[in-house]
């Protein structure tokens, strides 16, 4: 009764999603101050519900400054695999 591929993919997906979601809200509430967020923030796992209701409700985020956050993650990890090459 192992797990199949399709199965691994789509936990390794919620995975990626949720700790993605977890590290920006955290981060965000940080960098604001907000002790009490970031305790709920760090106990509760709701698979990234909470982390949008906090980044998009609480800090009053807009979609298109999020996503440049997103990318300019990524982008850093991107050059920074390049250089070790």
């Amino acid at each position: 009764m192992g797990f199949h591929l399709g199965q691994n993919l789509i936990i390794a997906v919620v995975v990626a999603w949720t700790l993605l979601w977890k590290c920006y809200s955290v981060w965000l509430a940080v960098e604001n101050k907000h002790k009490k967020w970031f305790v709920v923030l760090v106990i509760l796992n709701t698979l990234g519900i909470l982390d949008m209701i906090y980044v998009f409700g609480v800090l009053k985020k807009k979609q298109p400054e999020v996503t440049q956050a997103f990318n300019s993650i990524f982008s850093k990890n991107s050059k920074q695999e390049e250089e070790k090459k």
